[in-house]
């Protein structure tokens, strides 16, 4: 299969930033500190690593990327030159993972990078520390054994997020000290620090609120919970998901500014807007509208006061909305459908990564759908989420990682 390649030119220079998580550094699909695209051209893809199962994206920090994925019956971790894709370290664990399905039997949450340590969280529970610079196993914690987390309908799926020195998952788990569906783990020992709520696993991840980085914001399967980072200690929660048994919800919540909080989910769920006040630790309904933005698994990105989403379920195909953060009011759609995707925003232009292994550039902007160009970059049928570092596309497929030059 002939492969299409993109060059997107440098509007400016700007120093390049990192991508050490799901979502990016700000958890929040957006490239910091990065050149901005200006328009694109007939490109060259830089390098390609080929890989085994899973739709766990690459992070990228320090010059290394990172990816996991399952090779036979280990869950394999590797880090490569991410100038060149030259291999640095391997590490690897047993893993007996099937998925309920069929789909796929490898990794779902995508690694995090802190304090010079690795965090993984493999589709049957287990959560691993690795040294960032060789790969050593710094520890590992079977969180299935111990809080009898279900694997649900597509395993465990959620990204760690780590702060203030503790590792923070929704897994659904339980114990003799009661509910565990969220739980924070010592970044430096893997120890439990916290559990909380009785709350099943989603699939999407959590975020901190950036006017209050002491609290995070979980969507769980029963719907919106709000905790202090520190100890677990619950604030707000409120019920938000689908009557029907057979659904998931796996949209990452999004920060909108002051304190606002955009939460969505398909299965007839839709979407809504709430405040956090930091002040009176209280979490306000602001609106909550049906077929505006539902999105089945694909986090949206937030630009200057509109959310760029794909909306619908991937089975019946999905369209590309722009809408109003003040209202849920749509500002446009985009005319073409396509099976799903996950999104990038760089400065004022937006890359998706679509199902069918295209990238989409268009305009961050409320005026109109701007497509600036269209290019096949990986095979079809896969979703993750890409990660973009130093003007560098690192996306995937069922088979390898594609690293194409944006910049």
């Amino acid at each position: 299969m002939r492969v299409l390649f993109l060059t997107l030119c440098v509007l400016a220079q700007a120093h390049a930033g990192d991508w050490p998580q799901f979502l990016g550094p700000g958890r929040d699909s957006a490239a910091v500190d990065e050149a901005r695209i200006a328009g694109s051209a007939e490109p060259e893809t830089l390098w390609t690593h080929k890989l085994g199962s899973g739709h766990a994206g690459a992070v990228v920090a320090k010059g290394k990327v990172i990816i996991c994925h399952r090779v036979g019956a280990e869950i394999v971790t590797e880090a490569l030159a991410a100038a060149d894709g030259k291999p640095l370290w391997k590490q690897s664990h047993p893993t007996d993972y099937r998925d309920s399905f069929g789909f796929d039997n490898g990794p779902r949450a995508v690694p995090c990078v802190a304090e010079g340590k690795v965090i993984t969280h493999g589709p049957e529970g287990v959560v691993q520390a690795l040294d960032f610079e060789t790969g050593a196993l710094l520890w590992s914690h079977d969180t299935a054994a111990e809080f009898e987390s279900p694997q649900g309908y597509f395993g465990r799926a959620c990204s760690p997020l780590v702060t203030a020195g503790k590792v923070l998952l929704n897994i659904g788990g339980k114990n003799d000290k009661g509910g565990a569906g969220i739980i924070a783990l010592d970044l430096q020992t893997g120890r439990l620090a916290w559990q909380a709520t009785g709350d099943e696993a989603g699939y999407a991840s959590p975020i901190l609120i950036p006017e209050d980085r002491a609290v995070a914001a979980f969507f769980t399967r029963r719907g919106i919970v709000l905790t202090q980072a520190g100890d677990g200690k619950v604030l707000a929660e409120e019920f938000f998901r689908a009557r029907i048994d057979a659904s998931v919800n796996a949209a990452t919540p999004v920060a909108c500014g002051d304190g606002k909080l955009f939460f969505s989910a398909a299965y007839d769920v839709g979407a809504g807007l709430w405040q956090w006040d930091k002040a009176g630790r209280a979490l306000k309904s602001l609106w909550k509208k049906a077929d505006v933005l539902d999105c089945h698994y694909t986090t949206p990105c937030y630009q200057d006061g509109h959310i760029y989403g794909l909306h619908g379920r991937q089975e019946s195909g999905m369209t590309l909305r722009c809408i109003s953060v003040a209202d849920g009011r749509v500002a446009w759609e985009a005319p073409d459908s396509l099976p799903g995707g996950t999104l990038v925003r760089v400065g004022d232009k937006i890359l998706l990564h679509s199902e069918d292994g295209e990238l989409w550039v268009f305009k961050a902007s409320p005026d109109k759908f701007d497509m600036l160009s269209r290019s096949q970059i990986t095979r079809a049928g896969h979703r993750s989420h890409a990660a973009f570092s130093n003007g560098l596309l690192y996306a995937r497929d069922a088979e390898k990682m594609v690293v194409v030059q944006v910049k």
